[in-house]
């Protein structure tokens, strides 16, 4: 199945590098969000147990903000992790040099397809947690331009795993009633 020692070593060093984070608009520790990312990840591991490298999709989905959200470095990630947890963090991780959001998703997205399945998964984890209700502030035409990330999600990723595909899949479409 999966290792304790290694999803305990990657939940603790999560934890130490959200300190302090909370969810946007929302008093909960950010840590929350890491956790349901992993759950829906371990439920996926499950659901599919042919799945070859499980260590490797729950480490990443505990990791899969510290790049984007932290101080932490790919090198520190490296030192602690290796480098096949490493890189499908930084896979997870959007690209802010580029300029737009769309450019953003479409090379965390090619370069998530160059890992292993492993990875795939927890993006599609990842966007199934997020798709709650959308905060107050945000308008029609982000709310929508979400929605239609969230398909292009589902189109590039849904192939690795069918549980997963069908859930955010149903996941988008409670999500129109947002729009």
């Amino acid at each position: 199945m999966w290792s304790q020692e290694q999803t305990i070593a990657a939940w603790n060093f999560s934890t130490e590098s959200h300190n302090g984070q909370l969810l946007p608009g929302s008093e909960l520790p950010y840590i929350n969000h890491i956790a349901s990312v992993t759950m829906e990840v371990m439920s996926a591991i499950v659901q599919q147990p042919n799945l070859e490298k499980p260590n490797l999709s729950i480490q990443c989905a505990l990791l899969h903000d510290t790049l984007e959200d932290t101080p932490v470095t790919y090198d520190e990630l490296l030192r602690r992790f290796g480098e096949e947890v490493s890189n499908g963090v930084l896979a997870l991780t959007k690209n802010k040099q580029l300029p737009t959001k769309a450019e953003q998703m479409a090379d965390s997205l090619t370069r998530i397809k160059e890992q292993p399945h492993e990875i795939w998964i927890v993006k599609l984890a990842d966007r199934i947690t997020n798709l709650q209700a959308p905060p107050s502030h945000w308008n029609k035409k982000k709310i929508r331009a979400y929605r239609e990330e969230a398909i292009t999600i589902l189109d590039a990723l849904g192939s690795s795993h069918n549980a997963l595909a069908k859930r955010l899949e149903k996941k988008i479409e409670d999500y129109q009633a947002h729009c």
